[in-house]
């Protein structure tokens, strides 16, 4: 892969807008004038898992929230603030909590891989790997880090769903359905983890179904 500099990426950028506007007149003006998601998705910083692009949405059409692990938890206002921007403001539909195989907070949680400052927030994941550690055990070593990354994003569903935000949505009946998946570098595929929730009530069965499923899957 080539290296590109600073001053090509302002090239690139021209490039961009110039052939858009050509494509599609009046696309910025379009977006300037309205920002209605119906997705939000929380997901992993990793470079090469962007949201739009794997979704095949437009600017505009997915608000994005994005950390180490694509970690979820009630201490991290930052997120939670987020999240609640896109409930409360944007009025989203579907809020996706989205892993991806090979990821590297989840792996150095996994192994106990020492990486600086980043091992106080990856101890999140440490959380889900102890909470799993005989379904992780059961498995052949080779699948424990794919597994760990659907167990995780599931975990993160959970903590999204028990938050005050979402909570005090659908007690007002707004109508906003929380989603995990796992994206693949291999093949750039989403894997449905099937942590669906659209609302209050039946979450412990929902997650129970998941986590039974992470155990259960077939993988090559």
């Amino acid at each position: 892969m080539t290296k590109t500099s600073i001053e090509e990426l302002f090239v690139h950028n021209r490039e961009w807008a110039d052939q858009m506007e050509r494509d599609r007149p009046g696309f910025f003006t379009g977006l300037m004038s309205q920002q209605n998601p119906r997705y939000m998705w929380i997901g992993c910083s990793d470079s090469r898992v962007p949201a739009n692009q794997i979704t095949g949405l437009e600017p505009g059409e997915v608000f994005v929230h994005r950390n180490i692990a694509n970690v979820v938890v009630p201490s991290d206002l930052n997120c939670l603030s987020t999240i609640q921007y896109a409930v409360d403001q944007l009025k989203i539909e579907h809020l996706m909590v989205v892993g991806h195989y090979g990821c590297g907070g989840v792996y150095a949680a996994l192994t106990n891989l020492r990486l600086g400052l980043v091992d106080n927030w990856t101890r999140h994941v440490r959380d889900v790997r102890d909470k799993h550690l005989k379904l992780l055990e059961s498995l052949s070593t080779q699948w424990r880090h794919d597994a760990l990354c659907e167990l995780n994003a599931i975990e993160q569903v959970v903590n999204v769903a028990q938050s005050t935000v979402m909570q005090d949505a659908w007690a007002r009946g707004q109508k906003v359905t929380l989603h995990s998946w796992c994206y693949s570098l291999k093949n750039g595929h989403i894997t449905n983890l099937e942590m669906t929730v659209p609302g209050v009530g039946g979450l412990e069965e929902v997650y129970g179904n998941a986590v039974e499923k992470v155990a259960t899957r077939k993988r090559d």
